[in-house]
């Protein structure tokens, strides 16, 4: 039984390298790999941290519309008046927030736009043909992430 294995032992190894060769027949000697620490540069961000702060200073305005309509409600001895307050207070934060969370996605959407353009001028500069994201690489590739953060801030 081992006699007749050894055959297609060798059979199957001698495919794969030569798969394995002619996968990477067309990939030049000198083909330069680079890897990004893409969320270690988003949280370095100046424009990230500015916009989170941004973000959370009108979350806490749209809290203090909600809170001063639930004070006056508050204080509405009508049960149906203090029902019309408090559902026109939560369509009104509703309709802010909405509107907030669309205009921080497309800041966000614009920064990373910023970002990705920082990345490939760099890659481009230093030389690379292959920028990959540092989370899917196991091995290899320089990592440029440092140089991407100083170009970021």
């Amino acid at each position: 039984m081992l006699k007749k294995m050894l055959p297609l032992t060798v059979i199957a190894f001698m495919l794969g390298l030569c798969a394995n060769n002619f996968a990477m027949s067309g990939v030049p000697a000198n083909y330069k790999v680079a890897v990004v620490d893409v969320s270690k540069v988003v949280s370095s961000s100046k424009q990230v941290a500015t916009l989170k702060k941004e973000q959370q200073a009108k979350m806490e305005q749209i809290k203090k519309v909600y809170d001063t309509a639930q004070a006056q409600a508050l204080k509405e001895k009508d049960v149906k008046k203090r029902n019309e307050i408090m559902k026109k207070a939560e369509t009104a934060v509703i309709k802010l927030k909405t509107d907030n969370d669309k205009v921080y996605a497309k800041q966000l959407a614009d920064i990373d736009k910023s970002i990705s353009a920082t990345i490939q001028a760099q890659s481009k500069k230093a030389g690379y043909d292959l920028v990959l994201a540092k989370g899917v690489v196991l091995y290899g590739g320089t990592d440029i992430t440092s140089e991407v953060q100083k170009l970021v801030k």
